[in-house]
């Protein structure tokens, strides 16, 4: 009975301790503009613009992401949700997709008949680098993720260390 106290003690300690807020509560200097069409991230902090880096996204059709599987880049607004070394992509900025926002278009447009009923939201969208050696699909603008964000291996190094957790990342057309 005593190690069931303690195990259960415990559990609720590390559940207490355990950061279940939003990204959005974090108090980053940086925020992320990402423009599809111009194949551009620009970083920003609260004095302006400080460093543009190209990029490229999913499929070639830049409209926003309908469902999971469509390979196109989601537009709205984000945030930098976890950050890590990645072993085929370099670095990996996951992003909070979907939001709520991102629910309520996807729902609206299942109800107008746009998404097919049987579609899912999908999710794992983030902003990476490439496989080792191939930065020049960066610089050819080839269009190569699922849906993600991908940057020259030592562009991404940069904005990694660079930018926190929790910094906002507004994705847009043009």
């Amino acid at each position: 009975m005593k190690k069931l106290k303690l195990v259960t003690a415990l559990l609720l300690a590390c559940f207490l301790c355990t950061s279940f807020h939003p990204a959005q509560i974090y108090d980053s200097p940086y925020y992320i503009v990402i423009h599809k069409t111009r194949y551009e991230l620009k970083v920003f902090d609260r004095k302006g613009w400080l460093v543009t880096y190209p990029v490229v996204f999913g499929s070639n059709d830049m409209r926003d992401k309908l469902y999971e599987g469509d390979r196109k880049t989601p537009e709205g607004n984000f945030a930098i949700v976890s950050k890590r070394i990645h072993s085929k992509w370099n670095r990996m900025m996951m992003l909070d997709y979907p939001t709520p926002a991102s629910y309520e278009k996807f729902n609206a447009r299942k109800n107008a008949g746009i998404v097919p009923a049987s579609a899912k939201i999908g999710g794992g969208i983030g902003i990476h680098g490439t496989w080792p050696h191939e930065d020049f699909q960066i610089d050819r603008y080839r269009n190569w993720t699922d849906g993600c964000i991908s940057m020259r291996n030592r562009d991404v190094e940069e904005l990694y260390r660079m930018v926190p957790v929790g910094t906002k990342v507004f994705i847009r057309l043009n």
